[in-house]
């Protein structure tokens, strides 16, 4: 399978492409960072991000997009900012008809490193060794870019799983309750043909 992962932003949006193959084994395709100055509209740093990422979409043609999820901070511009940027990726991604997961910073700080209160350094060096790169991605948005893409990797078939496990708890609730109203509707017809009384 491959991934695009994406870690939004508007200054620096961090775009890595990771193979997954057997196991845990991953390969990186290619990683960069989309800029735009931050002087410029904010509806010319969006085109240019969309831009950005419609050529890597283009290019590489992944199977799935994994964006960092959007969480609360206190600088609100940010955020803000951020949420567009991951529309706009989410909507390149769906135009195209590929599917979207969305993944916490703990997530994949957990996924990578073990431990979901890593720094950004720590992340660094174990994306850097995972993928067996010569160097490790500058800036700090590119080799979060690259982690996202991992953490779907290594998650996705766990997830895979345990949707399709709940789908089959769901499925099984339903016959049974079919079951029981089935009985139900029998019971109260021998009961109206016996006129009440049970035997």
């Amino acid at each position: 399978m491959r991934v695009l992962g994406v870690d939004p932003g508007l200054t620096r949006c961090g775009i890595g492409v990771v193979d997954g193959g057997r196991g845990r084994t991953v390969t990186c395709v290619g990683v960069g960072v989309a800029r735009t100055p931050a002087d410029q509209e904010l509806s010319a740093r969006l085109l240019g991000v969309a831009e950005a990422v419609d050529e890597w979409l283009d290019t590489h043609r992944p199977e799935v997009v994994a964006i960092e999820r959007v969480f609360s901070q206190h600088n609100v511009r940010t955020v803000m900012g951020t949420a567009q940027v991951s529309g706009i990726v989410a909507l390149a991604a769906a135009r195209r008809g590929l599917p979207v997961a969305f993944h916490t910073p703990s997530e994949v700080k957990a996924a990578i490193s073990g431990s979901g209160r890593a720094d950004k350094r720590q992340v660094t060096t174990m994306v850097t060794k995972i993928l067996g790169l010569a160097e490790a991605p500058k800036p700090a948005d590119a080799a979060d870019a690259l982690a996202l893409a991992v953490c779907h990797l290594w998650r996705a078939p766990m997830a895979g799983r345990l949707a399709e496990a709940e789908a089959k708890a769901a499925a099984l609730a339903r016959n049974h309750k079919a079951r029981l109203k089935d009985a139900r509707q029998a019971a109260a017809q021998r009961a109206a043909r016996t006129g009440g009384v049970q035997r």
